[in-house]
């Protein structure tokens, strides 16, 4: 059988043979590299997207006292419950709510910090933020309160100055958050007019 030795033919023998095992290593890695950088970024979303719903849910137990004090201005003192003493995760707030006024809603507020909107199939309150409680502060003036929500975050950021719920954050889940960096806060104040002077 006859050998070509053409040039032309030569130059497609040697671009046939195919590729290196360096070249195949090169590859794997640039891959592995690229696929833990996208799985990285799935991890930071995920727990963005969480973040966001918490201060989403945060936003709505605020406005929800709010509403609550408001309707009920003329027993707006008997709401205050204090930075230390704060409502939800850990409390002695009832399940069942009875009764009408201040206590019945503040029962409520406590078992909505607590998670019971929505329950598992193990019948577990699951609606709320993670160690989510409340604290409503009188700010020394008889017409202004201020409502805070506290709640566990998954990262550490900067300290929060509310003293509502402080020191029940620390390493909760192992992730580091000393000194208060993984507690989330969100307040607002409470302004309740006096309508019998003109």
């Amino acid at each position: 059988m006859n050998q070509i030795h053409h040039p032309r033919f030569i130059a497609i023998r040697h671009s046939i043979l195919g590729v290196s095992m360096i070249e195949v290593l090169v590859t794997v890695v640039i891959l592995a590299v690229g696929l833990l950088g996208l799985a990285g970024l799935q991890m930071r979303l995920q727990s963005s997207e969480l973040e966001s719903y918490q201060r989403t849910h945060a936003l709505i137990l605020l406005e929800d006292m709010s509403n609550r004090i408001a309707a009920n201005r003329g027993d707006a003192v008997n709401y205050v419950t204090g930075a230390d003493a704060p409502l939800g995760t850990g409390d002695n707030q009832p399940v069942n709510c009875a009764g009408i006024g201040q206590a019945f809603d503040v029962c409520q507020w406590s078992n909505a910090l607590k998670g019971a909107a929505e329950q598992s199939s193990s019948a577990n309150s699951i609606g709320a933020m993670i160690g989510a409680r409340g604290c409503i502060e009188d700010l020394g003036t008889g017409d202004q309160y201020l409502i805070t929500v506290v709640w566990q975050g998954l990262i550490p950021t900067t300290a929060s100055v509310s003293n509502c719920g402080s020191g029940l954050y620390d390493d909760a889940n192992g992730s580091g958050c000393v000194s208060g960096l993984c507690r989330r806060t969100m307040s607002t104040i409470v302004r309740i007019a006096d309508l019998t002077t003109p």
